[in-house]
């Protein structure tokens, strides 16, 4: 059976070179445009060749993947992937997980996610309605990133690969994934990652059709997937916090740690095409900016995979580091050269600055600016030993850290450079977010009255929290603009051509997710009070607003680790609030690695969590206690930001509030 999967995902490989191949030779004989002019066919006998191979391929990765999910199942050890990510005492949800847990399967599960996707879009009213050209220059570049997948799932990435001794049980999922937030949360990136691959092969391949006259621009044909790989994008992203928020056991949901900047960067970009397309305009930056998103997502897996920077979310190097570099620069060369093709003489000048368009423009340029950042404060540790190693000609010195560990002169930027540089970056957004629906699209005040009311709003709430010894300035703009954005967006949703019109109204609802993320991040990072006291039973130390009292000490075994828990009893202002039950657990076949299980106290105020760091011979504990305020306005403003692009499925139809 596992041979058949792996002949099938050979099978799928061939399908779109040959779909690919197809599709190239259709095109060959068609005539050079003239005059900026595409030669006008109506039909192209062989197309059905190409979208036959495509639902090949599709079958393919559909029964692959359900032959991968019953060896998950069914505790077949024969497959070197079963017994590397599971156990016989590993429940049926997190057997089923372990498919996006490793290397090999998160890579099937990715080509998975660009296959539905794919076969999906061929069989919309949309997709018919593209001329034959534009639809065989999509399957060329959608064909030959199924190509690569497939030569990645034969060669490197094989989950189909068969033990030569059968073992008795497995090695079992790392307990960092066996949290209810790791269920969903990389499938959701994924299926962001292989939603936006519609849009951006469509892009491409409307550039070089040129018939733009003769069909449906490609913002309008793939609205639909590109809103739906944003939301589902940004579900994984807030997911992953969540996750690092309640398993990672430290209190915070946002590391900037490598592999989730990787996550970010294409979101970010996405945000910006998104953002750069409603006017129709710029039309080479707009196919550069999409087709960069699915590029960036291919970054995103080449750090995940290539070794080439550390992380707790990185599976380390498994040979498709170089593949994949070698595919992100010919990608990024090959768009880049069909965005200056797509340049167009038809279209209006751009606004004022001054103007709504202008202030739109300005985001997505915020949010590229943002994204270059990142990157290069990702790479930052490559970048510098190069710079050590190479072009100082220091290859022979040895830099040693603190602990005496070589690091290759490699220097890696913290949690606090993120923060300076992109803090005041987001928060400048959002109070731009505010101010600009009350602009005109080509200059001028819309409502004097109620932009005047959220630039009150703003100086208002900047001076409330100035009076309660909120000083920090970037975490006081931060929150002034989430508030001055909370008014503007509220004042909106209330006129009646927004909330009668599904678009309008779940774009304003988007930012007001928006705002209440930044409401959340402006006082949860800055104003988080923490403690790690040692605590005796009996004993009460005081955390922020919170009174703690360790109560007891319990030991106890689930399936698979047995751990401490203690149990505290939380206070404020003198009344019982809660009891709070941190543990700190050692997984069998993990030797004595300890791993937390965090404890809270649910808040749309202050938050109380808990942490069991260690016990000593005498029962006393060391706990991580802290109050992190309004965090949960990020996770509410998550759901807002994930749930709202369904509403906004359908065309706009030029409509613009």
């Amino acid at each position: 059976m596992y041979y058949f999967a792996f002949v099938l995902l050979a099978l799928s490989m061939l399908c779109a070179l040959a779909g690919a191949a197809w599709a190239v030779k259709l095109l060959w004989p068609r005539t050079a445009p003239a005059a900026g002019k595409a030669s006008r066919r109506t039909s192209v006998p062989g197309l059905g060749f190409v979208e036959k191979a495509n639902l090949c391929l599709t079958g393919c990765y559909i029964i692959a993947s359900a032959i991968l999910i019953y060896a998950l199942a069914s505790y077949d050890f024969s497959l070197v992937y079963v017994a590397s990510y599971t156990d016989r005492l590993l429940p049926l949800f997190y057997r089923i997980t372990a498919f996006w847990a490793g290397q090999a399967g998160s890579m099937l599960f990715w080509a998975f996610s660009v296959a539905i996707c794919g076969g999906l879009f061929q069989l919309t009213r949309s997709y018919k309605s593209l001329t034959p050209d534009t639809r065989l220059w999509y399957w060329v570049f959608y064909l030959g990133i199924m190509s690569f997948f497939g030569l990645i799932l034969v060669t490197w990435n094989n989950p189909f690969l068969m033990n030569h001794a059968v073992p008795q049980d497995g090695n079992g999922l790392n307990p960092l994934l066996q949290n209810p937030g790791m269920i969903f949360h990389p499938p959701l990136l994924f299926l962001g990652y292989g939603g936006f691959v519609i849009p951006s092969c469509l892009a491409l391949a409307q550039a070089l059709s040129r018939r733009q006259a003769d069909e449906a621009a490609w913002t309008d044909v793939a609205r639909p997937f590109t809103l739906a790989a944003w939301a589902m994008l940004t579900a994984g992203i807030v997911l992953g916090g969540w996750w690092a928020y309640m398993e990672l056991g430290w209190g915070g949901y946002w590391a900037w740690d490598p592999v989730e900047n990787a996550s970010l960067i294409p979101w970010l970009i996405a945000t910006a095409a998104l953002i750069q397309t409603r006017r129709n305009k710029l039309h080479g930056v707009n196919v550069f900016l999409m087709a960069l998103t699915t590029i960036s997502a291919f970054f995103a897996t080449y750090l995940v995979r290539s070794g080439v920077v550390q992380s707790v979310h990185a599976f380390g190097s498994g040979g498709v580091g170089v593949p994949l570099l070698l595919f992100i620069l010919i990608s990024v060369a090959l768009s880049f050269w069909i965005a200056l093709l797509a340049r167009r003489s038809d279209t209006g000048e751009l606004a004022g600055i001054e103007s709504r368009e202008g202030f739109l423009i300005l985001t997505s340029w915020l949010l590229l600016a943002l994204s270059l950042i990142i990157l290069i404060a990702t790479m930052w540790p490559v970048f510098s030993a190069f710079w050590k190693e190479t072009v100082m000609g220091l290859a022979r010195d040895v830099v040693l850290d603190e602990a005496g560990h070589d690091h290759g002169g490699a220097v890696g930027l913290t949690a606090d450079f993120y923060n300076r540089v992109c803090m005041p970056l987001f928060a400048a957004m959002v109070a731009i977010l505010s101010i600009c629906p009350w602009l005109g699209w080509n200059g001028g005040v819309r409502n004097m009255r109620k932009l005047l009311l959220v630039v009150c709003s703003f100086i208002g709430a900047a001076a409330a929290m100035y009076s309660l010894g909120y000083t920090l300035p970037v975490a006081v703009l931060g929150a002034s603009a989430s508030v001055a954005a909370l008014v503007s967006m509220s004042l909106k949703l209330f006129e009646r051509p927004v909330y009668s019109h599904a678009p309008s109204f779940a774009a304003y609802g988007i930012h007001i997710g928006v705002a209440l993320i930044a409401l959340g991040i402006a006082f949860s990072g800055p104003y988080k009070i923490e403690s790690e006291p040692t605590m005796a039973m009996g004993e009460t130390v005081k955390v922020g607003q919170f009174e703690v009292t360790f109560k007891n000490l319990y030991e106890g075994e689930g399936a698979g680790y047995i751990f401490l828990e203690g149990e505290l009893e939380v206070r404020k202002d003198g009344k019982l609030i809660g009891i709070a039950a941190p543990q700190r657990r050692v997984y069998a076949k993990w030797g004595q690695m300890q791993f937390a299980e965090a404890a809270v106290i649910p808040s749309l105020g202050n938050e109380f969590y808990a942490t069991l760091m260690a016990v000593d011979q005498q029962n006393r504990a060391v706990f991580r206690l802290s109050s992190n305020p309004l965090v949960n306005w990020l996770w509410i403003g998550g759901i807002l930001m994930c749930l709202l692009p369904f509403v906004s499925f359908r065309r706009r139809n030029g409509r613009e509030n």
